[in-house]
């Protein structure tokens, strides 16, 4: 798995088995002093809050320089058509997490402060199924799925939290290690180092053996916090400041894997929750080309920029236009430590290592994108189709229907030219699809205290 040539999966799947299945003798074992070469994958998993698909330099950006992010994809791959399940950050977590729809776990709409529910213990995270093959796991960061105890991130997989278990502008901003808070109000300006800082330090600790490490930043919600550093330094503004912040965390974290050998069989992903909050004028992001932003179901809320690096197995330079969700990293990060998916449960992601490896084709016919716990939208093939619905109520208090719209994505990546009634053929299969969805899915519970 060294030197220039790609190892095929095979290949690589093949050196790894041994140290896999030694590690799947005990829910809590550990894999040490194990070889790199027959080691299973390190996965490195850097999670952003409300950043547009327009803000990157690789994804077109004008004003905000991402040399690091940019870095990622010309020596890995970039996704052109990356999605997350949900619109808003707690639905969006949930999905990631669990491999699933949101609507499956009952995790339909943002959790506050003084909300009691959370990520049920019924649900499987990605970090169960790695801690199980051996995985030292650290989430470093904003969770969103739950604050009190039952669902913070160690009794969901694992073995070490370090953040604010919400959304920065959420009060109080108390930063917890695994189950208690640590720094109460914590000092914004520093939290993008303060997570990396954190970060480096696990890394350093777990180097001999597997590990995950799930680093989902506050930034760039609103309030937007720099240190006086990274300050003035972006032709984007305070947002672009907070931007190349994070850029900057991307390059300690690359350096660092190669400081310690690790360089090559460490799968390090960088992507966003949703869209930009473009509500919020303070907050600066852009969706780019795509259509409206946070919130919504058009692709500004929930097409995301997405670069992956690993130079044992993704080929330097790779695009990658086919439609993938987030929903996929479960099954992905799962086959390659050898663990098996929940057989006991409906799983929705699909493995893409192969897309990750500009290979094949998107394994899925249609993705789904909810509103809450609503179905508003979906995306087949090339088509973005977006339900039927009520809209506001008008000043008499009547609620005027908001029609079909159907836009072709290949010609059309704005949705600005609705082509529903032009394609009835189009319309018609979509719909049954949907129905057949709807019929088919229990929506969960989350969890309770």
């Amino acid at each position: 798995m060294t030197g220039n040539r790609r190892t095929t999966r095979r290949e690589f799947l093949g050196a790894i088995a041994g140290a896999a299945i030694g590690a799947s003798a005990a829910c809590t074992a550990r894999v040490r002093h194990v070889p790199i070469e027959k080691r299973p994958p390190n996965f490195i998993l850097i999670f952003t809050d409300d950043q547009g698909y327009g803000d990157l330099s690789c994804f077109g950006s004008k004003t905000i320089r991402t040399p690091n992010i940019d870095r990622m994809a010309t020596e890995g791959v970039k996704f052109t058509d990356f999605y997350v399940c949900g619109c808003v950050c707690t639905p969006s977590r949930a999905g990631l997490m669990t491999g699933r729809y949101q609507i499956r776990s009952g995790l339909t709409r943002v959790l506050f402060p003084k909300d009691t529910v959370g990520l049920s213990a019924k649900e499987t995270t990605i970090a169960d199924g790695l801690r199980k093959r051996g995985y030292a796991t650290a989430c470093i960061g904003k969770w969103h799925l739950g604050h009190l105890p039952p669902f913070l991130p160690t009794r969901h997989g694992f073995d070490y939290y370090f953040g604010i278990p919400y959304s920065n502008d959420m009060n109080p901003a108390d930063i917890y290690r695994n189950e208690k808070v640590r720094i109460p109000k914590v000092d914004q300006s520093k939290l993008t180092e303060l997570y990396t800082e954190e970060a480096l330090t696990f890394i350093k600790k777990s180097r001999r053996q597997p590990f995950f490490v799930y680093l989902p930043h506050n930034m760039p919600h609103v309030p937007l916090h720099i240190s006086e550093r990274f300050k003035g330094k972006s032709a984007g503004g305070l947002y672009g400041d907070v931007i190349e912040c994070i850029d900057w965390s991307v390059g300690q974290i690359l350096d660092a894997l190669r400081q310690y050998g690790l360089d090559e069989n460490t799968l390090v992903i960088f992507t966003s929750d949703n869209g930009p909050w473009l509500i919020k004028k303070e907050h600066g992001g852009s969706a780019g080309p795509l259509r409206d932003g946070k919130g919504t179901v058009y692709d500004g809320g929930v097409r995301e920029p997405f670069v992956a690096r690993w130079p044992a197995m993704i080929p330097a330079g790779t695009v990658c236009p086919e439609p993938a969700i987030t929903l996929d990293l479960l099954p992905t990060f799962w086959g390659l430590a050898g663990a098996e998916a929940p057989s006991d449960r409906p799983m929705d992601g699909k493995d893409i290592l192969s897309l990750l490896r500009g290979q094949g084709k998107s394994p899925h016919d249609i993705l789904y994108f909810y509103q809450d716990a609503n179905l508003r939208a979906v995306r087949a093939g090339n088509w973005k189709y977006h339900l039927r619905r009520k809209g506001q109520k008008t000043k008499k208090g009547e609620e005027k229907e908001v029609p079909a719209q159907l836009y072709d994505l290949s010609t059309d990546i704005a949705e600005k030219n609705n082509v529903a009634a032009e394609n009835p053929d189009v319309v018609k299969k979509i719909e049954d699809q949907v129905a057949a969805w709807l019929a088919s899915v229990k929506p969960g519970e989350p969890g309770k205290v």
